[in-house]
């Protein structure tokens, strides 16, 4: 990856994750070429204000599925969630603060 902003494409705002963020747990669509060693490079770039370390990044690929609409039949795209748990010691990400309850 060039650019560790180009790694983080946006975060995934869903009730499952919605749920994780008391354990320190956030869920983002990272570029399917993305490495796990990319993610945590980025997330501790981007989230560097607020004092975040990585402990672990877990990757989930969905391929697209196959669609058709009369004779054309074609695919959606391609997305690769990273599930990145922060360490103990590591202040949550300021962003996510007024979402969990």
């Amino acid at each position: 990856m060039k650019d560790l902003h180009d790694v983080i494409i946006r975060p995934v705002l869903t009730e499952k994750a919605y749920e994780m963020y008391g354990d320190k747990r956030y869920v983002f669509e990272v570029p399917v070429t993305a490495t796990k060693t990319d993610i945590k490079r980025a997330v501790e770039a981007v989230f560097a204000d607020d004092g975040v370390k990585v402990e672990s990044v877990h990757t989930l690929r969905t391929i697209g599925k196959m669609k058709r609409q009369g004779r054309t039949q074609g695919r959606t795209a391609e997305v690769k969630k990273a599930y990145v748990q922060l360490t103990k010691d590591s202040k949550p990400i300021k962003f996510f603060e007024g979402m969990a309850q």
